[in-house]
């Protein structure tokens, strides 16, 4: 968890959005012109365990926990072509990892994720409520975007979700606000402010494009060189799908094909994606999933291969190295990618113990260390609208790579954990 914490601006904004996105779901039930609305709550426990040698250990202790509230509340409403979306969040944290941050190199920020911040949006829609050195309770609003759809013209504008690509685990063709590998709730996708527009074609294909606004976010003034531009085609072939993309994002152009097959009964994807920063950059994904019954319950399995050009060369991993990395600091302050190094293996497996309970092993390898991360998720329903969500992660290899711990360049210490633990109550309405 970061420290980096969003600025108190443009709060009284954020606070007039919230009161009418909660003043629009008042009219649930008021007849056919109510919005539709629903939501959830859910209750986190996240905990961290750290080997000697690790900075966080000289920080915190040999452990660390925090306790995590989030509030959502979707509401939506179409009439005719037109349609309308809100979501606002309601968001909580108190532990040990905001005082922990705080008490780390500024450097060390380029490898955990931040609190929810709006620093790079075209609006900020988040307003910091209480904040401590312990705590901090922010309220926000995720999605609030105007829609017109046809039969074969999609348009869309304002804060909402896009995801593009072909990865399972790693997503470089995903360019805007991608997940981290490894998270464990990926219920929704975090928003951000764009216009949307797809086109359905007579074949069956179809066209997207997407513009996404962005701040510089020293200066906080609306930057062209922050911006995302992108221009989709996706294709259906007799046995698969298929994609090419061209984008300028963050003042780079990137080119991308992509796809999908079926073999026998397995699928086959892919991605390339070409960057030109400094120089032209490639990340590759390519992946194979099937599904199957063993011993009589139901089961599906992944394993994919991820290429990516801006990692580091040598495999070596400091701070100081990372730093001097300039490409791959950017693309992780920016929540582009996550992985520091060039050659990765992911692999899962979901296994339905039960028509009510699924157990998930992954595994996440940095091929070059080697060093790996093993994560086991658990996710059980409780309910109709009860469920447990859970995950023990366990980074594996030696000091100095990239998942037994990075040097810090203070000393011995490294960048290293123990076990962590992940655990989630959500309750639907």
């Amino acid at each position: 968890m970061s420290t980096e914490r969003p600025g108190a601006c443009g709060a009284t904004g954020a606070r007039v959005c919230a009161l009418l996105v909660l003043a629009w779901a008042g009219q649930a039930g008021a007849g056919d012109d109510a919005f539709d609305w629903n939501g959830h709550t859910k209750l986190r426990v996240l905990g961290e365990s750290y080997p000697a040698g690790s900075i966080f250990r000289e920080a915190t202790g040999s452990t660390a926990a925090d306790l995590e509230g989030d509030l959502r509340l979707n509401v939506s409403k179409a009439s005719g072509p037109w349609s309308v979306e809100g979501a606002y969040q309601l968001y909580a944290l108190a532990g040990d990892s905001l005082e922990l941050a705080a008490s780390l190199p500024g450097a060390v920020d380029i490898l955990f994720r931040r609190l929810p911040n709006d620093s790079r949006r075209l609006f900020d829609l988040t307003s910091i409520i209480t904040d401590s050195e312990d705590s901090v309770l922010l309220h926000r609003l995720d999605r609030l975007a105007v829609g017109y759809a046809s039969e074969r013209l999609v348009l869309k504008l304002g804060r909402q979700a896009l995801s593009w690509g072909n990865g399972l685990f790693f997503s470089p063709l995903d360019i805007v606000n991608p997940f981290d590998p490894a998270t464990v709730d990926t219920e929704y996708k975090a928003g951000d402010d764009m216009a949307y527009a797809q086109l359905l074609l007579d074949s069956g294909n179809d066209v997207q494009a997407a513009h996404v606004w962005r701040r510089d976010p020293v200066s906080g003034e609306v930057d062209a060189d922050e911006a995302t531009t992108a221009l989709k085609y996706h294709g259906l072939s007799e046995n698969g799908e298929y994609e090419f993309l061209v984008a300028n994002s963050y003042a780079a152009t990137t080119l991308a094909i992509g796809g999908s097959r079926n073999i026998g009964g397995s699928i086959w994807r892919a991605d390339l994606v070409l960057t030109d920063a400094e120089e032209w950059t490639a990340e590759f994904v390519t992946n194979l999933s099937y599904s199957w019954t063993w011993w009589q319950k139901n089961v599906s399995g992944a394993i994919e291969y991820y290429y990516n050009g801006f990692g580091q060369r040598s495999g070596s991993y400091s701070l100081a190295q990372l730093v001097a990395n300039p490409e791959l600091a950017d693309r992780l302050l920016r929540g582009q990618t996550f992985s520091i190094g060039r050659h990765y293996l992911a692999a899962g497996l979901t296994v339905e113990m039960s028509p009510l309970w699924l157990v998930t092993p992954n595994l996440f390898m940095n091929l070059a260390d080697p060093s790996a991360l093993l994560q086991v998720v658990t996710q059980y329903s409780l309910g109709d609208n009860l469920s447990f969500l859970a995950a023990l992660n366990l980074p594996l290899g030696a000091d100095g790579s990239e998942f037994g711990g990075i040097p810090t360049g203070i000393g011995e210490s490294n960048l290293s954990r123990d076990a962590g633990l992940f655990a989630q109550l959500a309750w639907y309405f």
